[in-house]
């Protein structure tokens, strides 16, 4: 018996350990879109398809504005714009959660640097990012992040509730894209 919880145990450290997987695969059609949103404080419309004729977009999904691993991923996505920028790309993020607070989050955490906006419960099941929590955080999403190719077509996943990684990927498949 004390040799099968010790089994269990490990299984669910190793679970733990692991990243969450994302259903859209490369290669994958991008589900479009049209959100409400904010950039810089001011509210604005969020457009995949008109953000894919400037270039590739970076879509990242977050759980929720003014939670801690969320500032910081919104603050290190806003500190490497300008790389983003040079190698063509759009950055875009989209939560679930505490969406009546996007307009504040984009000014203070995002630097006004980038738009974020409301993915619905349909946005969210479409790119399949759901937190899966049933409480009053259901419809929340998960830390996944999709570089988009112009042609709608997605070229890179990562998904990890740990956003330390996030900015560095997207940015490597931003700039190979950039090679092809």
């Amino acid at each position: 018996m004390k040799m099968f919880r010790t089994m269990l145990a490990a299984a669910a450290l190793g679970l733990a350990a692991t990243p969450v997987l994302a259903a859209l695969a490369t290669g994958e059609q991008a589900p479009k879109f049209t959100a409400q949103g904010a950039m810089a404080g001011k509210p604005i419309r969020v457009d995949l398809a008109t953000s894919l004729k400037k270039g590739p977009v970076v879509l990242y999904f977050f759980p929720a504005a003014f939670t801690s691993g969320c500032n910081l991923e919104a603050q290190a996505f806003a500190a490497a714009i300008d790389d983003f920028r040079a190698a063509g790309a759009t950055v875009i993020g989209m939560t679930g959660g505490n969406t009546n607070q996007l307009r504040d989050f984009s000014a203070k955490h995002c630097a006004g640097q980038f738009p974020v906006a409301s993915a619905s419960k349909e946005l969210i099941a479409q790119y399949d990012v759901s937190l899966g929590l049933t409480d009053d955080k259901a419809g929340w999403s998960n830390r996944t992040t999709y570089v988009i190719d112009t042609d709608g077509t997605v070229a890179f996943v990562y998904s990890d509730l740990k956003p330390n990684e996030h900015i560095a990927r997207s940015l490597a498949a931003v700039r190979s894209l950039a090679r092809k």
